[in-house]
């Protein structure tokens, strides 16, 4: 699975494709340390297939690199935030 990001001046999106299909989570900028994720959508084709888990990690991975934190509004990434509590350390709110 390949997975690409896309960034304008206010936000962006994490892109992955497998097998033709693509899953996407976007985020806006809140400041230079802050992104909002808010919202996470996979193709029906690959769904139970982990690309929305692995969108989620992939956004972790950025905020750590990056310095920044997550503010999680989507439910999706909400609900990932709950189930791996060793990401704490990148949200905020």
């Amino acid at each position: 699975m390949q997975i690409t990001q896309e960034e304008g001046t206010s936000g962006g999106r994490y892109r992955a494709e497998l097998a033709g299909y693509f899953g996407e989570m976007t985020y806006s900028r809140a400041n230079p340390q802050l992104i909002i994720i808010d919202h996470t959508q996979v193709d029906d084709a690959l769904r139970g297939k982990g690309v929305g888990q692995a969108l989620a990690e992939h956004a972790v991975l950025e905020a750590r690199s990056g310095g920044w934190k997550i503010i999680p509004l989507c439910p999706f990434f909400k609900a990932q935030v709950e189930r791996h509590p060793e990401w704490r350390d990148i949200i905020q709110g």
